[in-house]
């Protein structure tokens, strides 16, 4: 078994109630190899009426599911883990070919991922309230913990495994039944999930997999109906906020983890052989598209150059090509618009007075692929340092003191991922006291890890997954007076 073969043909369909079942008006939407543009396959494209019916199925498991035993919910997580784990190279072929990324990439993703499996197997029998005396006397306060009830997971393209484990495993711990919604340029990798977690004996109605090209129209009618209590949303910061406009009129829960732009500090002190190790891993992964990637590059001036030119050759080392392919480095973009933004950004940047030090084109064959690209000299005001890039390329601006450091780095709508390279403890402290992100990487670049609260602060969302904070978002809390007797 490899890559297309994890989800078989019945399985490349939509998922509703325990059954595989083509969608109600026969419509299917093509998967495209970004590679080279070419059909992968095609999946059942639900409707808003499939939708409807799948948050029937939730709502219908929604009591059975919240009543089994924490311990019983558990061990399905853990028995999706070992699941997973068998076909770990199989997972991560299938993710290479629908997203692009390389082989190697994809095992580590799923390795991540599917720590969230085990992780919050753990926590599923750690769900509890708290027992009190009422400080006036005369009664006690009993707090009971509660699943919040039927969530709709909206999961992207990026981390098409990792992002839908990091939102299903807390809901399956908590007892909450759901409906995922992946993304239509990746929704074989959720399929197989599914196809894994049924194996593993989660009970028909718990999760509901809905792939659909009218993401729009599906979120909005699932987020009208009252049954439905809890959103999840991995993605843009625009769509997040009608997201959020479309919740309020049920007052449904929200975890959103959207848009980012990650500053990546350097300053004199550091040790920069490690700060462009630490800039390969926050830049490179994924090819750049992940919102926690390094976005802009703050390097103190007296050593700008010098780590400007050692990262470009790092980057310009790389080796482009399909993912699944021996010894390639970096896969393609996800599609034509992703490589036309990127390439957009660059052509910006230099017409500002950037510096090309490698990179900075599309090469010319199949495929959407874009060079790894290290500019120097950007301006801070140029669109590359205020939007997403989500594409392998380093804009580099320089800073003189740690006070413009940090007030460049919080100059910005979102407050997701940061990062720091130093020396001095005493900075260290203060830029994780001053920097405005929800998580600062210092001397690293790398900081996902299924065991830390995973989100943002001002545009970048609201909520927190991953950690003991992760399962939180799926309880309600229900207080119970009790006479003293």
């Amino acid at each position: 078994m490899s890559g297309l073969d994890l989800i078989p043909e019945k399985q490349r369909n939509l998922f509703v109630g325990g059954a595989w079942r083509e969608a109600s008006q026969g419509r299917r939407f093509d998967v495209i190899d970004p590679a080279d543009g070419t059909v992968l396959t095609s999946v059942a494209d639900a409707s808003v009426a499939d939708a409807m019916e799948a948050l029937d199925a939730a709502a219908a498991a929604q009591s059975a599911w919240a009543r089994t035993a924490p311990r019983e919910r558990g061990e399905v997580l853990r028995r999706a883990f070992e699941l997973v784990r068998e076909r770990a190279d199989d997972f991560a072929e299938l993710m290479s070919l629908e997203m692009g990324k390389t082989v190697p990439e994809a095992r580590g993703e799923v390795s991540y991922g599917n720590e969230f499996f085990r992780w919050f197997s753990e926590e599923a029998v750690r769900i509890h309230g708290r027992w009190m005396n009422d400080p006036a006397g005369g009664s006690r306060l009993l707090t009971v913990r509660k699943p919040v009830g039927p969530c709709l997971f909206v999961t992207p393209w990026n981390f098409p495994l990792a992002m839908g484990t990091r939102k299903i495993a807390p809901a399956v711990a908590a007892g909450c039944t759901m409906v995922v919604k992946p993304a239509s340029q990746t929704p074989l990798t959720m399929l197989a999930l599914a196809g894994v977690l049924a194996e593993a004996g989660l009970p028909d109605g718990v999760l509901n997999v809905v792939p659909t090209s009218e993401a729009g129209a599906v979120s909005e009618a699932l987020q009208g109906d009252f049954r439905l209590r809890k959103v999840s949303f991995t993605g843009s910061t625009g769509v997040g906020r009608t997201m959020v406009r479309q919740s309020a009129d049920q007052l449904q829960r929200l975890s959103l983890e959207l848009g980012g732009n990650a500053p990546f500090l350097v300053f004199a002190d550091a040790d920069l052989d490690a700060a462009v190790e630490g800039a390969m891993v926050a830049k490179m992964r994924n090819m750049g598209e992940a919102c926690t990637a390094a976005n802009r590059f703050l390097v103190e001036a007296s050593v700008a150059e010098d780590f400007a030119h050692r990262l470009a050759e790092r980057m310009g080392g790389l080796r482009l090509g399909r993912g699944q392919d021996d010894g390639v480095d970096v896969g393609p973009l996800i599609d034509e618009k992703a490589l036309e933004s990127v390439g957009r950004l660059v052509a910006a940047a230099v017409d500002d007075g950037a510096r090309v030090l490698t990179g900075g084109s599309a090469p010319e064959r199949a495929g959407f692929f874009y060079e790894p690209t290290v500019l120097l000299d950007v301006s801070p005001s140029s669109a590359i340092n205020t939007e997403e890039i989500f594409g392998p390329v380093a804009p580099i601006t320089t800073f003189e003191t740690e006070e413009e450091a940090v007030a460049r780095a919080n100059d910005t709508e979102y407050g997701l991922a940061s990062y720091a390279y130093t020396s001095d403890l005493a900075r260290t402290i203060r830029l994780a006291e001053s920097l405005d992100f929800g998580m600062v990487g210092i001397n690293t670049g790398l900081i996902s890890n299924a065991a830390a609260p995973f989100g943002g602060m001002k545009a970048s969302g609201v909520g927190r997954e991953g950690g003991f904070e992760g399962i939180e978002e799926y309880l309600e809390t229900t207080y119970v007076a009790l006479p003293a007797g």
